[in-house]
């Protein structure tokens, strides 16, 4: 019996190589795919199939995977957008991020890789469709209506940039998220890039989410909550459930 279809995704890619690659990886993960080898192929193929989400190389013979972006999102469709990058361009993670894309991989890359950052958008995507307003890792949980953020049923009082980041790393919960793509999505390259505001805003929050103290119902002992936010050293921070 075949498995049911995850999503469907249109890859974007003008050497066949890696189109093959991406295909057969997506295939055996459960994706159904689409596929076309030029910008203006893409653009055909998307408004045909209106995938759920898109892998889409920056670079392509005729028109770019940006100008594919805004002409798409001209016609309304507003599937999330991974692009593939050719080299670790911070112009290209701008533009990418400016004309509405969602997410960025770098080649090369591993198709681990491209299907762990598939996953984690669709997921944010659908969370949102769905209208549930409370994300949850564990017992922190953050509303996005009201913007309450709460650990252990205790109410955390968060900066707005502190919340953002926050936010960031829930929304990619059990992700490992680099200084360099925290620097793009939290601060938006309003800063000037260095990423030691990165380290410092990382210590800020664990200091309040992970700094929240507990009564231990059996002993009436205070103790801390069990820390959710991790640093991996030399790659970047992530949040996840602690294990257990």
């Amino acid at each position: 019996m075949s498995k049911p279809i995850e999503a469907s995704i249109v890859v974007v890619d003008d050497e066949p190589s890696i189109r093959d690659l991406l295909v057969a990886s997506l295939h055996f993960s459960g994706f159904e795919v689409n596929t076309a080898a030029s910008g203006s192929e893409a653009i055909e193929v998307i408004e045909k199939v209106r995938p759920d989400l898109i892998v889409l190389d920056v670079m392509l013979p005729d028109i770019d995977g940006f100008t594919v972006t805004r002409r798409i999102r001209q016609e309304g469709i507003d599937a999330p957008v991974l692009f593939l990058t050719a080299r670790d361009d911070t112009q290209d993670k701008v533009m990418g991020l400016t004309v509405g894309g969602d997410d960025y991989v770098t080649k090369p890359f591993s198709l681990e890789e491209v299907v762990a950052r598939i996953r984690a958008i669709l997921r944010r995507t659908r969370e949102h469709v769905e209208d549930d307003p409370i994300i949850r890792v564990a017992d922190l949980e953050i509303n996005e209506d009201s913007h309450d953020v709460t650990r252990a049923g205790q109410t955390v009082e968060l900066s707005p940039t502190e919340y953002k980041l926050l936010r960031y790393l829930m929304d990619n919960q059990g992700r490992v998220l680099s200084k360099a793509q925290i620097l793009d999505h939290v601060w938006q390259y309003d800063w000037g890039g260095d990423a030691a505001i990165v380290e410092s805003y990382i210590s800020y929050l664990r200091k309040k989410v992970d700094g929240v103290e507990v009564t231990d119902p059996d002993t009436g002992e205070k103790h801390k909550v069990t820390p959710l936010i991790e640093t991996k050293r030399g790659i970047g921070y992530m949040i996840r459930e602690p294990k257990r």
